[in-house]
């Protein structure tokens, strides 16, 4: 797997629910002197179109929420739910906060948060996270 590849592969997984550590993979591709714009452009693509999982989840196993498997109880739905509905879709720029993002791409599917916007917000969002990851790995070098 190509440094590149495996950037990618770990941004991915880390912006779904399972745990990556894509800050840990980048900071190492810029130490080696890879081209930033390209590792911003990898990390930060690959970050939000593993959010997209997220907004799938939660868009579309919404129907199976009275099911036993389901993880969430509906009381808890009902609470995020209002929290996101008074908070609104801005916060999706904040999708790139571990454990809270997580949450917050899933429940903009569940409120049916056109794809279009999901993607623009959470990508703004990830792409100042790496920018701003990578200008600080870079001064401290």
């Amino acid at each position: 797997m190509t440094a590149l590849a495996g950037l990618f592969a770990v941004s991915f997984l880390s912006a779904t629910v399972l745990p990556g550590a894509s800050e840990a993979w980048l900071a190492a591709l810029v130490i080696k002197d890879y081209e930033l714009t390209t590792l911003w452009t990898v990390a930060t693509f690959a970050n939000t179109l593993g959010s997209v999982v997220n907004w799938i989840l939660g868009r579309f196993l919404l129907r199976y929420q009275d099911a036993r498997w389901f993880p969430f109880k509906a009381d808890k739905l009902e609470r995020a739910k209002r929290w996101f509905e008074s908070r609104g879709v801005w916060t999706l720029v904040l999708a790139w906060v571990p454990i809270v993002g997580d949450g917050l791409t899933f429940m903009a599917g569940m409120m049916k948060t056109p794809l279009w916007l999901f993607l623009c917000l959470v990508g703004i969002g990830k792409a100042a996270r790496f920018g701003v990851l990578i200008y600080l790995l870079r001064a401290a070098l």
